[in-house]
């Protein structure tokens, strides 16, 4: 009988990432959950375990490359990693723009995938068959005001994609982008104006139903899920109020 697969998600604690830890589980992945959040994580596992699936809970630092480097000693293959953790800080011009701010958006975002890709490539690759997803932004397509920072960050997250993609073509691993665009989850906006649930409320204020962390792991895991020989590169996914990064159509 052929071994479960296995999927890796980083910042599976909530959102996006939880939600897509939900679905692989259930089309059959046995589901690494990594996040800093232990608790949080521990949790999902636990729902996940008691639900029939398989999941297991490792609490990870993607910035701490010693700390992912001696993860990946757990996998001789691996069939699945989605590269999920990240976020935004702020949304100041550029002008005025904290660098610190700018420096850990680039850290998590495109410092973070490059560690976890690294280190699990090989397993991915022994695997025959192997997927790695980068979760961007359509920030990582165009700009828009009060975002450069994390545009910045989603930008070099999507050439890091494009890039793995023609360096490894020719090996058994897909590299999958998937860019959403407008998603409302518990914590995104909330996180990048430091707890300003005024703020981050206004984000999606009067916008017909933006998309939601289940949408998003639905459609990563439709990618996942193509046969081996079809490789999702890019997949943008918007609600239908939101035509780009600064045209959305709100009923206010």
């Amino acid at each position: 009988m052929a071994a479960t697969p296995i999927a890796v998600i980083t910042g599976a604690s909530s959102g996006i990432g939880a939600a897509t830890a939900r679905q692989l589980a259930a089309a059959g992945y046995r589901v690494v959950l990594t996040a800093r959040r232990k608790d949080r994580i521990e949790a999902l596992a636990a729902e996940l375990t008691e639900a029939g699936h398989q999941a297991t809970a490792y609490a990870l630092d993607v910035t701490d490359r010693t700390a992912v480097d001696e993860f990946a000693t757990a996998f001789r293959s691996l069939a699945v990693l989605v590269n999920n953790a990240g976020g935004a800080l702020g949304a100041d011009p550029v002008a005025t723009g904290d660098p610190a701010d700018w420096r850990q958006m680039y850290e998590t975002n495109v410092i973070g995938t490059l560690n976890v890709t690294q280190a699990l490539l090989p397993a991915l690759t022994a695997s025959g068959d192997g997927t790695v997803v980068i979760l961007s932004s359509t920030a990582a397509l165009s700009s828009y005001e009060g975002g450069g920072g994390y545009v910045a960050a989603k930008h070099g997250e999507h050439v890091l994609a494009e890039t793995l993609r023609l360096e490894i073509v020719g090996t058994p691993v897909r590299v999958i982008e998937v860019a959403p665009g407008m998603v409302k989850t518990e914590e995104f906006a909330t996180t990048r104006f430091r707890g300003d649930t005024e703020k981050a409320a206004k984000v999606y204020a009067g916008v017909d139903a933006p998309l939601t962390a289940d949408d998003v792991a639905d459609t990563i895991t439709w990618a996942i899920t193509r046969p081996s020989h079809v490789n999702i590169d890019l997949l943008v996914v918007r609600p239908r109020a939101q035509a780009s990064n600064s045209k959305v159509h709100r009923t206010l």
